[in-house]
């Protein structure tokens, strides 16, 4: 069960969950059989995924769903469309549902699928026949009370569309079996927003509780898909100094603050920051972003973002919220730790989309739909909850906020498993 490692330090997120894993069990208190069956997935497909292209050519691309554990309730996480999508990155990212979900204490585990794919490389219709084709050879695993996918890097409520008419061309209609859908197929008001909604909410309670003045203060966002995009847009309604923002052509950077409403309208039409400009904004590479000096850097792209061998020694941050999985790696973590930059995990961080996936979820099986605010209620309650605990715990134990994280998740997850038993 080994997973190989990958540009270097940059390793890849299950083995990231590894090693986090070994270093929290003594808070838990779990023993080694234990840990072993918490830690390993209870199940692995990998499919091929024949496509007709618009050419007329047969294209087979490779697909994977890793279903990690299911005792707290049916298997959740998001399917992402990437060219570096391979096995060892959805198992360690499905991994981080299972936490994910405990730590917010809903009734659901954790899974994650995805196509090695560059989808920027395929028209629409090459896109719905992928998609198609993938549900279909994943299908049999999937179900409302058994896997739910849900959007992820490069998969959006359109794809999540199909993956919902193909289900249900073979189980009748199952709105819930899919949650991040559009609205008029049974998605939630809200939903889109919720990842990046959460990120703003639980920034503005760490970034109260260690000393930092939300209103100006100055944050770089690295990524500014559908996760970043949202959050800046919240902080920004709350007052902060958003000075740069990022994508995977150029990063962007204003001093002052950029507009942000401008920029994601701007986004929104382009799908890519580049060409954007405005008075006194500076185009940077888009690793400059890192070297820029802010009081919270918010990592919102791809796992390992944040290295030691690619950007660790000239970050200056004072909190860093990990919007993206597994953005830091555990050698940077530590010398950041080090540095007495507080760190806010992705379990914690981004979970904002989970509990928004649950309600879709809940309100497909029950047939009602939430107004947007109560949405949104609902789930800050949740994400209050779970933060406070994550830092009450971490006062008590004199450990940082990944570690509280992962023991209450570990704690609850293991308690499930002993519940229900072996045989």
């Amino acid at each position: 069960m080994k997973a190989p490692e990958k540009r270097g330090e940059s390793m890849h997120p299950y083995k990231i969950v590894e090693i986090q894993f070994e270093e929290t069990m003594r808070i838990t208190g779990i023993t080694y059989s234990e840990k072993k069956d918490l830690l390993f997935p209870f199940r692995e497909v990998t499919v091929e995924v024949p496509v007709r292209m618009d050419n007329g050519d047969i294209e087979v691309f490779v697909g994977y769903r890793v279903q990690h554990n299911g005792a707290r309730g049916p298997m959740k996480g998001g399917i992402r469309f990437h060219p570096e999508v391979d096995l060892f990155e959805v198992r360690g990212l499905a991994a981080l549902m299972s936490l994910k979900t405990a730590l917010m204490d809903i009734p659901f585990g954790g899974a994650k699928g995805g196509v090695t794919v560059d989808p920027s490389k395929l028209s629409l219709p090459e896109l719905e026949r992928l998609t198609r084709k993938y549900t279909q050879r994943i299908g049999l695993i999937l179900g409302p009370f058994r896997d739910i996918p849900a959007p992820d890097v490069n998969t959006n409520a359109q794809v999540m569309a199909w993956i919902f008419d193909e289900y249900s061309k073979a189980h009748g209609f199952t709105p819930a079996v899919v949650t991040g859908k559009p609205v008029p197929l049974g998605g939630a008001p809200g939903r889109e927003e919720a990842t990046g909604k959460g990120v703003a909410f639980i920034t503005s309670l760490a970034a109260k509780d260690f000393g930092i003045e939300l209103q100006n203060a100055r944050i770089a966002i690295q990524g500014f898909g559908n996760v970043g995009s949202n959050a800046a847009k919240f902080l920004h309604q709350m007052g902060a100094k958003i000075v740069a923002i990022s994508d995977v052509n150029v990063a962007l950077f204003k001093p002052d603050g950029i507009n942000i409403p401008e920029a994601y309208e701007y986004y929104r039409k382009n799908r890519t920051l580049k060409g954007y400009e405005a008075e006194g904004v500076e185009v940077l590479d888009r690793e400059d972003l890192f070297k820029i000096e802010t009081d919270i850097l918010i990592p919102a792209a791809l796992g390992g973002a944040i290295s030691k061998e690619k950007n660790v020694d000239y970050i200056k941050t004072r909190m860093i919220i990990e919007a993206a999985n597994s953005p830091i790696t555990p050698t940077a973590e530590k010398i950041l730790l080090e540095r007495r930059v507080t760190i806010v995990p992705d379990i914690l961080a981004n979970a904002g989309g989970v509990i928004g996936s649950y309600f879709e979820w809940v309100q497909n099986l029950q047939e009602f739909r939430w107004e947007k605010e109560e949405f949104f209620q609902r789930m800050e309650n949740i994400l209050r909850k779970a933060y406070t605990s994550v830092l009450d715990l971490s006062k008590r134990e004199g450990i940082d906020l990944r570690k509280s994280a992962y023991a209450i998740a570990i704690s609850r997850l293991a308690e499930a498993e002993r519940l229900r038993g072996s045989y």
